[in-house]
């Protein structure tokens, strides 16, 4: 299957004026409340949904109620959470990834080369969706699982997709998300992300520097299509302890080589920042 079928492009939010009459409103809806639950592991209530995506109290509900019986949701103390089809549906769809297939051989020399957890991301409704993960032999991992949506912002993979393909979107995102502080060194003004930007693209690399957690470091690398375009973003997850600031060069080739060798599987003649 084409990876391009499962990349989102900065402009896919926006459907084509012609599309726009066959949309079903109540389906949109449901698509955009299981994206918010995405965002919110411990649930939210009905009246937060529907406040949240100004969508009448009784239509979220009867949209819940149809969710609930088809196993996307459900109702755990008067909060809906994510239901257990869409694990069956997301493993389906990573299966599919190619480029994830592609990548696994990667992940494994990356993880032995370095002794640390590495992992492959591509873009998704302006996050970092994880969709493949090496774990390292440590038996403390922080490293995020499959499935998992990390915001653009504090995390290497998604800072790769914001210099690369969110480059001239800084300031609607920034105003969109609000980013939050998860950490003191988390990087939440739109001054800091352009020079966080420009500074990813010069070095070809993006920087996780205890932004998304304490005492973990991330790097990442981007990975180029046939046509130029970042499709993907492969990196590497530690502790701080083991990942040192010392090992960011050394750290950062063995990412770059990695991403490089799999943009030439992927079609792309020459990877560069």
């Amino acid at each position: 299957m084409p990876f391009s079928q499962h990349r989102t492009t900065p402009t896919s939010r926006v459907a084509p004026a012609a599309a726009e009459r066959y949309v079903i409103p109540n389906l949109r809806n449901a698509c955009r409340i299981l994206k918010m639950l995405g965002r919110h592991p411990d649930g939210l209530i009905a009246a937060d949904l529907a406040r949240n995506l100004g969508i009448p109290v009784t239509t979220t509900l009867r949209i819940m109620t149809t969710l609930h019986l088809e196993g996307l949701a459900r109702k755990a103390g008067g909060r809906y959470e994510l239901g257990p089809m869409l694990i069956q549906l997301g493993n389906a769809a990573l299966a599919g990834t190619e480029i994830r297939e592609q990548a696994l051989p990667l992940l494994q020399k990356l993880t032995t080369a370095t002794d640390e957890t590495a992992h492959l991301a591509i873009p998704c409704d302006d996050r970092a969706l994880i969709v493949a993960v090496q774990d390292s032999p440590h038996p403390l991992r922080a490293a995020s699982r499959p499935g998992f949506l990390a915001d653009l912002y504090c995390s290497s993979t998604g800072k790769i997709f914001l210099s690369w393909l969110h480059r001239d979107r800084l300031a609607d995102i920034v105003s969109s998300e609000r980013p939050s502080r998860r950490t003191p060194a988390t990087l939440t003004t739109l001054s800091e992300l352009k020079r966080e930007v420009e500074l990813t693209r010069k070095r070809g690399f993006s920087l996780d520097n205890e932004e998304f957690n304490l005492g973990v470091r991330c790097l990442a690398a981007p990975v180029f299509s046939s046509d130029g375009t970042v499709t993907a973003a492969l990196g590497i997850t530690a502790s701080t302890m083991r990942f040192t600031k010392e090992r960011i060069p050394e750290m950062a080739d063995k990412v770059r080589a990695a991403a490089s060798e799999l943009s030439q599987l992927m079609g792309h003649a020459e990877s560069r920042p």
